[in-house]
């Protein structure tokens, strides 16, 4: 069976995020999917310092009971939905620092993993803040999952996104593609093995030409 993680990011347990995820574990549940639920928006979650202990520890530094503890989770599971609002045309910050450290500091592959993001605003600031959490997946070897339009919901309220009927139908059909995709991705791990993943050149430019 197939394990789907979500992330909350909004501070709001109940609020807008909450509203296009639940869509979304509704669908997953249906197909047979397991999901697990996090919420993180209104934890004490610092930034990383670049301090490199996570190449020596194996986690981040900082053992702030999120960013550790979800590893684990994001380890075992086949697909990653990252939800957030809209904080200035961009995620919200405490999301942002817990998916740097995240990211980061967990030394496992994420190679194959399916990543979907989420987002919810009043009005604008959307495709910004869904290309950020995009980038995570991208540079991870992480296959994204796709909707029907961007993957996003508008409201002021948890009310107002159930109102949001194209928002809400994008929520289920990024949650059946996503399951396809993590399914195909199994079945041909089984066929082909995972395609080879390169890390042996670093190019940071030393000489400084």
């Amino acid at each position: 069976m197939s394990k789907v993680l979500l992330i909350n990011g909004s501070p709001h347990m109940n609020g807008c995020t909450a509203a296009a995820l639940e869509e979304m574990i509704r669908v997953f549940e249906e197909e047979g999917v397991e999901t697990e639920l996090i919420r993180l928006g209104n934890k004490p979650i610092r930034g990383c310092i670049a301090c490199g202990s996570c190449s020596k520890l194996g986690r981040c530094v900082f053992d702030d009971d999120a960013v550790n503890e979800t590893a684990a989770k994001f380890e075992e599971a086949d697909g990653l939905v990252v939800g957030s609002p809209v904080y200035y045309g961009s995620p919200n910050g405490t999301l942002l620092s817990f998916l740097d450290r995240l990211f980061y500091s967990s030394p496992f592959s994420k190679h194959m993993k399916v990543g979907a993001a989420v987002v919810s605003c009043r009005r604008g600031g959307n495709t910004a803040s869904f290309d950020v959490l995009n980038k995570y997946f991208t540079i991870s070897g992480m296959p994204v999952a796709s909707s029907t339009y961007w993957n996003q919901v508008h409201g002021f309220t948890a009310e107002d996104v159930k109102k949001d009927l194209e928002g809400l139908q994008v929520m289920r059909n990024l949650a059946r593609n996503m399951t396809f995709l993590m399914r195909a991705i199994a079945d041909a791990k089984e066929k082909y093995g995972y395609p080879l993943a390169e890390h042996d050149a670093f190019t940071s430019f030393p000489d400084g030409l």
